[in-house]
């Protein structure tokens, strides 16, 4: 499986961004309120990503790989790469959507109450995205197979 491209999330980031702003610009005065833990259960997700993260990266430092007790099943690996490419997905979709209501909510809070209100559920959020594309990553990276070394010439 190919590494995740920077140049795609960016894109869906920027996507969601562009929607989001447009629906909340449209939208915003039949909107329920921000939360200042909308967001937080992305940060959740971005903990246990890492917790596995770092199970699987000594597992695969110490060639402990196979189906015995306490070795990293290469199916358990490959569900591990299957859930960091989805989050990864996920938290660059969801930071799009939260940069967006924070570019309609910022140069709001002067105006609208309700702005100024949702503003910090939306800082929140916006960190709970982004570490959860860290997290994604970086779990991503620790499932990469160790690189063969070449076979030593025989003597």
């Amino acid at each position: 499986m190919k590494p995740t491209k920077i140049s795609e999330l960016l894109v869906l980031t920027g996507v969601a961004a562009v929607a989001t702003w447009i629906l909340i610009r449209v939208f915003y005065g039949s909107m329920p309120p921000i939360p200042v833990y909308a967001g937080a259960s992305l940060y959740l997700a971005a903990i246990a990503e890492v917790i596995l993260a770092f199970v699987i990266r000594s597992r695969i430092k110490g060639s402990q790989i196979g189906d015995g007790y306490r070795q990293l099943h290469p199916i358990a690996a490959a569900r591990a790469l299957a859930l960091a490419k989805a989050s990864v997905l996920v938290g660059s979709a969801t930071t799009g959507v939260w940069i967006g209501a924070l570019v309609y909510l910022i140069p709001q809070r002067s105006v609208l109450k309700a702005a100024a209100e949702d503003t910090p559920g939306a800082w929140v959020g916006l960190g709970a995205a982004i570490a959860l594309v860290a997290a994604a990553l970086w779990l991503e990276h620790c499932c990469k197979t160790p690189e063969d070394t070449p076979d030593e010439p025989a003597h």
